[in-house]
Order: structure tokens, then sequence, then C-alpha cells
């Protein structure tokens, strides 16, 4: 997060609540991916520290100005080795001359060219490739101020952060835009909010680096070959654990921007659509990349206990309709205490498999059977109390219906509470809910 007084502050992390916030410096611990010293590794391995990554598609006329200002603020600013790498995205006009000759002008630049398009399948090509412990990259319009660039990788250099963006949307920023962009970017990263529940402030501010090893973990995950690349990339490091630091940015629009709304749009709707289908049937192992990493084995950060209480009372509630529904239907044939029985039994499967996903964030296919024979034994506490209450009843009258249903009620309220109580702190507990997929993941 970012503060009014321009400290970057890292947020994410297997063991962190959503809402911790922690200076990226003083206090995180490194990384045990690059043992918290990208200078050191590059130094031993020979290579430049910093490979920063500008994609271009048809941009004679911006990329030699921005490559020599970029390379000029590298050599005269930065106080690490880097190179300069562009990605050509099958350019039809001068630019693979242009990018040539940058090349030849500057021994820190290289050109790398590809047949397709797309800026996500350029990314993805260059850092799977390159051989420098941190990686950036920036458009070519270097719309962004550059004097963020070392605040956004120094985290990375020194291991104390595994991914880092620029944001235009905290207060420290200044932005130089027209408001149909500023209310796109904002319902954008809204959406991203309701949708994914990320927590990052801007995801497409072109802006942003990664720690080598991590974005060697995460690539091959991330599908996109577009303009969503980068949210993919946010979201799947977040879920698996990975501290996402942010720097605010000074950021001038670039008036000529060919970037089609509308179809972008679309895009990035199916993006979303997507990954919540990966997150929910398990197909992103955010598990098994998390364990790669000292964070552990968790595969996202504990959801606050008011944000558990409000997703638990929604499941139950959709539960509780749809429990009412099905003792109202099956009451004639079975009777009371059948109708019940059978209501109770498929409603809690159910609610065991919703909390799971959306209360408790719980993802893939490790610890479901045991959550499942857990969620039962709290099922037969719930039946006992209605049950109990339903024999209760009839042992004193024979009630009317209406009665009956507020009796029910008032006892699904009561195994409600106990179920949340149960379910947080036994069934989903993180600590077994991480011993879980660390077991599962080392037999397989």
């Amino acid at each position: 997060m970012i503060h009014s007084d321009g400290i970057a502050k890292t947020h994410g992390g297997p063991n962190r609540q959503p809402d911790d916030e922690v200076m990226t410096i003083a206090l995180e611990r490194p990384s045990a991916g690059i043992s918290g010293d990208a200078a050191r590794i590059a130094t031993d391995r020979g290579v430049p520290v910093l490979d920063v990554v500008v994609p271009v598609y048809n941009e004679q006329a911006a990329l030699a100005d921005s490559v020599r200002r970029l390379h000029r603020h590298l050599s005269e600013q930065f106080p690490f080795t880097f190179r300069i790498t562009i990605a050509d995205n099958a350019s039809v006009d001068a630019t693979p001359a242009i990018a040539a000759g940058l090349a030849d002008e500057f021994p820190e630049v290289r050109v790398r060219r590809l047949e397709q398009k797309g800026r996500g399948r350029a990314l993805h090509t260059v850092w799977e490739n390159s051989d420098a412990p941190v990686l950036a990259y920036m458009d070519v319009d270097l719309s962004t101020d550059l004097a963020a660039l070392l605040p956004l990788v120094a985290p990375l250099i020194s291991g104390h952060s595994d991914v880092a963006i620029g944001t235009r949307l905290s207060r420290g920023a200044r932005v130089v835009r027209g408001p149909k962009r500023e209310i796109i970017s904002r319902c954008y990263n809204l959406l991203l909010r309701s949708t994914l529940a990320a927590r990052f402030s801007d995801a497409q501010c072109g802006f942003k680096a990664i720690r080598a090893d991590v974005a060697q973990a995460l690539l091959p995950h991330v599908a996109d070959t577009g303009w969503f690349f980068d949210t993919e990339l946010l979201v799947l490091a977040e879920r698996s654990g990975l501290r996402i630091h942010e720097v605010p940015v000074d950021w001038v629009d670039d008036p000529d921007s060919r970037v089609d709304i509308v179809s972008t749009a679309i895009a990035d709707l199916k993006g979303v659509a997507r990954l919540l289908k990966g997150f929910g049937s398990g197909e992103i192992p955010v598990g098994a990349i998390a364990a790669q990493f000292a964070g552990g084995p968790q595969a996202a950060a504990p959801r606050s206990l008011l944000r558990q209480g409000v997703y638990f009372a929604t499941v139950g509630l959709v539960s509780t309709v749809a429990y009412l529904v099905l003792f109202v239907a099956l009451r004639g044939l079975l009777g009371p205490q059948g109708a019940n029985l059978i209501a109770l039994l498929l409603t809690a499967v159910a609610n065991t498999a919703a909390n799971r996903r959306f209360t408790f964030g719980v993802r893939g296919r490790a610890g479901a059977a045991r959550h499942q024979v857990e969620g039962l034994f709290v099922f037969a506490i719930g039946l006992a109390l209605t049950s109990g209450s339903l024999a209760a009843l009839h042992a004193i009258a024979e009630p009317g219906r209406a009665v009956e249903l507020i009796v029910l009620i008032g006892a699904n309220l009561l195994a409600t509470i106990v179920r949340f109580v149960l379910l947080r702190g036994w069934v989903f507990h993180p600590r077994r809910s991480a011993e879980t997929i660390t077991r599962e993941s080392s037999a397989q």
C-alpha cells in the first residue's frame, strides 16, 4: 500500500491479514529464491542485475528517443548493471531497423523479434529466457516518470519483495489523463477487487518488475498473451501468497494510445472468468507455487474475521432458503423428521463446499475429502439441534406449520453459529490446511 508520506509498503504473504501493512525495506524477510542479494548473484554469474523489457509494435516514431532516454537515465541514475531488451511484436514498419540500430549504438541494448503480436507473449518470451535476476518492463511511450524505477526494483534486488508495480491510483501518485481513462481504470480495478478479491491497487500500469525466480514459477501458469497478462500474473502472485510491492508514480497519458478499449474489455472479462474457473477447480496450483518460496504452502492470506463472517452469512442464508424449500417439498412424503434429515444432509454438503471455496478461500482438491467428512460431523451437530427442537416442539403440542417453521429457523440460526465456529477454528483452520497441502504435494 502507499501512504501519503510516500513510503512504499508491501502487502500479501500467506500468513498476513489483507489489511496488514509492513515497510518494505525495514521489516520484510528476504525471499529464499535469490538469497536476498540479486546484485551479488548477478556479479557471480556475470550478468546484469536488471533486464528492462520494452514491448513494441510499429513504434518507429517513439522508439529511438524513448530508448535513448531510458538508457541515459539508467546509466546516470541506476546504481546497478542493466540491460534494455526491445521486444518487437511482429512490427511491419521501420521499428525492426531502428531497434537494430539502437542495439549497435549501445552495448546494453538487445533486440528480440517475435513473429506474433501480443504484449503478454513478448514479456513471457523475454522474461522466460532472461539471465538477469530481476526483470522489469515499461511502455515505450515512457508515460511513467523514470524516477520511480529504482524505488520499484530496489525491494526485489534486496530480496524483500517478490513482485513490484507502479500505481497511479494512490494518494502519492501524480497523474495527468482524461476523465474517460480515469473512469475506465478505476472501474477495471474495482471489477478485479469484487470478482477476484484482488488487493493490489493498479493492475494495468505499464511499469512492473518481478524477481526472475518468481517469474519462472508463475509464467507457466499465465495463459494470456495480450493486455490481461499483467492482471493474470498479479492475481496469481497474490493468490500464491507472494509479496507485491507498490510504488506511487507520476504518469502522463499518451494521447496517441492505440488500445482498443472495447475488445480489451471483452478479453479482460474472459480472463477474469478463466481465472475464477481455474482457482475454483484447482487447475491453477497456487498451493504448489507458494510452497516453492519462503512464504510456505498456504495458497493465500486468510481473510479477516469480519469478511469471513459476511461470506459465511451469505452462504448460510442461501443454504437456509434451500433447506426450507426442500423441507416443505419433502414433508408430505417423508414426514417432518425425514424431511429435516434429507434437506439438512443435502444442504450441508453444498454448504461445506461453498464455505470452503468462498468463505475460507481453500481452493483445489487437496483436503477436500477430509473437509467434507468433518463437515458432516458439524452437520450432525446441526441435525441434533434441529431434530431436538422439532422433537421438543411436538412433545409439547401439535404445532401448526408456521410455528414449526419458526422453531426450525431459530434452531438453524443456532446451528449456523456453531457451524461457523467449528469450520473456522477446526475444519478450515489455516495451519491444518497448509499441512494438508504440504502433505499431499509431497505424496505426488
